[in-house]
């Protein structure tokens, strides 16, 4: 019984990652992806 409350304070003790790289690079392809279409869209426009 005493291991199971040990393990249940150890679990609530450990905190999650970081996740602030993982968001920049998120954002950082997303305007990329954005900035590729535009671009093409533009280059489109332009040659019609």
């Amino acid at each position: 019984m005493a291991k199971l409350i040990t393990a249940a304070r150890q679990t609530k003790q450990e905190k999650e990652p970081a996740l602030k790289g993982t968001l920049a690079s998120v954002f950082l392809l997303g305007f990329f992806i954005i900035f590729s279409w535009v671009s093409v869209y533009f280059l489109f426009l332009h040659r019609l």
